[in-house]
């Protein structure tokens, strides 16, 4: 139980211009099409494994939702099948699932009945719903009252507490606060030690980084890339960063990046991480001054280009980024076959960890010359270990203060 298995799944809209049509359209002598065939999904194949967490990520209107829905049992696909072996707990569009005239207590028992459970077993997990969404006295007001973020709240701790063994979730963080988006995350983590089997759709690519075993990147209806998450997230902020355009072929001279893009004005041609001593290196110490080389090769003429640099820890969240505008560097105007090396300088105080680079030369809209994701890893080491990304070097101060002698100041 828990599995998911999606078999060449196409889903097949009919759009008319009027409501009219529909009824027009079943005329034996009407002969003209009235209609359009919208194709939300196209030979979606795809498995997901007991306890396995998979992210779905694309742009609005790429069929993300559809998917889902089409999981749950919502929707029925036009083509091919979805088989979902256990009991599904969705959270999915704002508004389906509760009715609005109801208390939110009365809206977890209807769920919970609806998922199957016992009234015993519903209140026996009430006090973890109620303590989770943390919404104080409305739980017992009618959801119709409540605002997003509350509605989001009680919706998603139902969800969780209703003993699922697959897990549906669209864009359920994207209302909540900073605490509740934590508690959230630490929530995911546990349901994954618990084998829980969860498919969510999210825009926090850092989110999903972080949280997915297996992402799948959907564009206009079809799976454009799958594996692992990382790569898959880099190549999304390359087409979005590109407008849509395809990866741009380069010679690679000693240069892997997890994915490249750009529209090659100019091309980065190497890149460095230097320690204190000028050597190139993949290991650095907490603390230690080092330097990353970046060249590049202009193969247009160009005026005012940027570059920069971005960090990511092993889970893909970006820790520190900077480039030649926020320092506040002009770089001047390029001629084809002009040479450019910068060097980016700076204390290493990251916890110790592993780290990759990001390095980019870019138009000033943002939009990339040459994109390197990922291109160079590294490691920071320390003799005391910390935890985070970043080392603040707190210094501690303290007191002792004994009990004989706060009674002796005592008047």
């Amino acid at each position: 139980m828990g599995v998911v298995l999606v078999q060449n799944v196409s889903k097949l809209y009919r759009l008319y211009r009027r409501p009219a049509d529909r009824i027009r359209e079943l005329f034996p002598f009407q002969q003209r099409k009235l209609h359009c065939d919208f194709w939300a999904l196209r030979d979606i194949s795809f498995s997901v494994e007991k306890g396995e967490m998979l992210g779905i990520v694309g742009p609005n209107g790429c069929g993300k939702s559809t998917l889902l829905q089409l999981i749950c049992g919502i929707l029925q696909p036009t083509s091919g099948r979805v088989v979902a072996s256990g009991r599904v707990a969705a959270l999915l569009e704002l508004g389906a699932g509760f009715n609005p005239e109801f208390t939110g207590r009365e809206n977890v028992y209807l769920n919970g009945e609806i998922m199957g459970l016992s009234r015993g077993e519903i209140e026996r997990a009430l006090p973890l719903i109620e303590a989770f969404a943390d919404i104080g006295e409305f739980l017992e007001r009618p959801v119709k009252e409540y605002s997003t973020g509350m509605y989001v709240r009680l919706a998603f701790a139902t969800a969780i507490h209703v003993e699922p063994e697959i897990l549906v979730v669209d864009e359920a963080l994207a209302v909540g606060d900073a605490i509740f988006a934590n508690r959230c995350v630490r929530k995911f983590e546990e349901l994954k030690q618990r084998k829980i089997t969860v498919l969510f759709v999210s825009h926090d690519l850092g989110l999903v980084k972080q949280l997915s075993d297996r992402a799948i990147l959907l564009i206009n209806g079809r799976i454009d890339a799958e594996g692992d998450p990382k790569h898959v997230i880099n190549q999304y902020i390359g087409l979005v960063l590109e407008k849509g355009h395809a990866e741009r072929e380069y010679p690679r001279r000693g240069l892997e990046p997890g994915f490249r893009h750009g529209d090659g004005t100019s091309e980065i041609t190497d890149v460095e991480l230097l320690d204190r001593a000028g050597r190139s290196t993949q290991t650095v110490t907490t603390g230690e001054p080092v330097r990353i080389r970046v060249r590049c090769t202009f193969r247009e003429p160009k005026s005012d280009p940027m570059a920069g640099i971005l960090i990511r820890n092993r889970i893909g969240m970006e820790v520190y980024g900077t480039n030649t505008r926020i320092e506040q560097v002009e770089l001047g105007s390029f001629e084809p076959g002009d040479e450019l090396e910068l060097e980016f300088r700076f204390e290493c105080w990251l916890a110790p960890q592993q780290y990759t680079l990001t390095v980019a030369t870019q138009n000033a809209d943002g939009t990339s010359h040459d994109w390197l994701d990922d291109v160079l890893a590294f490691e920071v080491v320390d003799s005391r270990v910390r935890s985070g990304v970043a080392n603040l070097r707190a210094e501690i101060a303290w007191q002792r203060k004994s009990r004989a002698a706060q009674e002796r100041a005592l008047p």
